[in-house]
């Protein structure tokens, strides 16, 4: 599969290859020997986190106090 760079590089993946992987909508970018390499990110799954802390009605302190607790 080729892919091109545009001149604002910009590259369109594959359909091909999107499909092969986990559905995201950003991806992390690393760079090892000359080859570029994007892995899937879920940005959601953290406000989902958040989402559910707040639900269960859990704080920013309850949190706090908690890591200190088991540093201790």
């Amino acid at each position: 599969m080729l892919a091109k760079l545009t001149s604002k590089n910009q590259i369109t993946l594959p359909k091909a290859a999107i499909s092969r992987v986990d559905v995201a909508d950003y991806f992390d970018v690393t760079v090892e020997n000359g080859r570029i390499i994007l892995t899937p990110v879920r940005v959601q799954q953290a406000q989902a986190v958040r989402d559910k802390l707040e639900k269960l009605g859990i704080t920013e302190k309850d949190i706090d106090d908690a890591v200190a607790w088991a540093r201790r």
